[in-house]
């Protein structure tokens, strides 16, 4: 599956969920702690070619994500991605290991997932330790035209990930990073 997103920085959480309730997006559930376990190389083999395997976990579930190198296409930020949802994560936490991999990077949000009826893309809400975002996932002109009727444009659009913005985040704030985590 490709993966075509951006990120939208969010300064006023009340009103992007006015504006997100006033197009007409629809919570597909609760908002849920996410937690984001990413493994590693020890020589960070798949950080430096910007590929991950995460292994997360919210409501009770689990997955395991492979994440390609990503592409940039225009403004939009494109990459293979590869889910599977499992019924014992922390098993397959420990056969990562067994594997040869590491827990390299541990991130947290709570997320709320909403969609348009009718439409292709997904809007998450996402609410983490640096701040909060909207993630825009879908085709490029649905993701365009709803940031737009959100109020942002071409030059708003973030495609680093989390683990590259909370470390400019630490940067920027004189913080010594680990990490992500309430």
């Amino acid at each position: 599956m490709r993966e075509i997103e951006i990120k939208l920085p969010v300064a006023k959480s009340a009103a992007v969920r006015r504006r997100i309730r006033g197009l007409g997006f629809e919570p597909l559930g609760p908002r849920l702690l996410e937690r984001n376990l990413v493994f590693d190389t020890p020589d960070e083999t798949l950080r430096q070619s910007q590929q991950l395997l995460r292994l997360r976990s919210k409501g009770g579930r689990w997955w395991l994500t492979f994440k390609s190198g990503p592409a940039i296409e225009g403004r939009h930020k494109v990459r293979e991605e590869i889910e599977l949802e499992l019924f014992d994560g922390e098993a397959i936490g420990r056969i990562l290991e067994q594997l040869g991999y590491r827990p390299a990077f541990e991130y947290h949000k709570y997320r709320t997932e909403y969609q348009q009826p009718g439409h292709p893309g997904h809007l998450l809400l996402d609410h983490t330790p640096i701040g909060d975002f909207v993630e825009l996932e879908g085709p490029p002109r649905w993701i365009d035209r709803v940031a737009a009727q959100l109020g942002y444009n071409s030059r708003d659009y973030i495609t680093a990930s989390y683990a590259a913005l909370y470390f400019e985040w630490c940067r920027a704030h004189n913080q010594t990073p680990g990490n992500m985590v309430f």
